[in-house]
């Protein structure tokens, strides 16, 4: 899937200017690396939505700036603190023959089936949401699936224990990276209160 989005050369900078350009709808941004970074300005509604997309996120964006497309990547974006505004918005351009290191969303799949869950009655607790990655751009996955089907009670799911698609590896760093623990599955905190509970309760003295 490609996502594509406009941008033009922003020719104003500054506070002042920023200002009004939101004002009127627009949305300041840079652009940066392999080469000079540029100023530019994007649609506010068209971009606000785009961000809302988990994809847009995790993926090698098409940025048509002038209309030259670039290949680029989401770096960073401010919000405004109460208004549902996009204030600025940062890419890093893309070599496409070289690796790059990012954020891949993980989707959690079979929690419903999983032993500790259906039968344990235990409560899948997620650990990461993500994981970061490295791969060549063709190779970027959207999302890293997690399958939970045989996840037991009191038991983990580990960075190690994922599937990689070819070409991706784990930028994970130190010795113990891999045991790192993406999701486990426990009782539930009230739960075991209850039966903490229960168990200290004085049996009913039996009537004569």
């Amino acid at each position: 899937m490609t996502i594509t989005f406009n941008a033009t050369t922003r020719k104003t900078q500054g506070t002042g200017a920023s200002r009004r350009l939101r004002k009127a709808g627009i949305l300041p941004g840079v652009v940066y690396g392999s080469g000079d970074a540029v100023m530019i300005e994007m649609n506010h509604n068209e971009m606000y939505y785009k961000l809302r997309a988990e994809a847009f996120h995790a993926s090698i964006l098409t940025m048509t700036l002038d209309g030259k497309e670039e290949a680029v990547q989401l770096r960073a974006f401010v919000n405004h603190p109460f208004r549902q505004q996009v204030q600025h918005m940062d890419f890093q351009r893309v070599d496409l023959s070289k690796k790059i290191h990012i954020k891949v969303p993980l989707h959690f799949i079979n929690a419903d089936v999983a032993p500790g869950v259906k039968t344990g009655g235990g409560k899948i607790s997620h650990v990461m949401i993500d994981a970061e990655v490295s791969c060549l751009p063709a190779d970027l996955p959207t999302f890293i699936e997690v399958d939970l089907a045989d996840l037991q009670l009191g038991h983990s799911v580990h960075l190690g224990d994922l599937k990689l698609p070819a070409g991706v590896e784990l930028c994970a760093h130190g010795e113990h990276a891999a045991e790192a623990v993406v999701a486990t599955v426990h009782v539930p905190r009230g739960a075991v209160e209850a039966a903490a509970a229960a168990t200290e309760t004085p049996a009913a003295p039996a009537k004569k």
